[in-house]
């Protein structure tokens, strides 16, 4: 068996792109510090960050009439 110590693996931090410790030591991981990732949430918060796509409808509408609560369903 060899007698080598891991190298402690680091990854960009996704808000500066400085490296940061991707391991539990790190409590703020993959970002490098509390404020990247502060930064990161307050941008999804702020809708900064989207998904492309069609607006899907959010009634009951489409569905059919006794599936809904208010329905006539047997």
């Amino acid at each position: 068996m060899s007698n080598t110590t891991a190298k402690p693996r680091t990854v960009r931090c996704p808000q500066c792109g400085q490296p940061a410790l991707y391991s539990p030591e790190n409590r703020w991981r993959p970002f490098c510090s509390e404020r990247c990732k502060l930064i990161d949430i307050g941008a999804w918060a702020a809708g900064d960050y989207r998904i492309e796509g069609q607006d899907e409808p959010l009634s009951d509408e489409t569905g059919n009439p006794g599936d809904s609560p208010g329905g006539r369903g047997a």
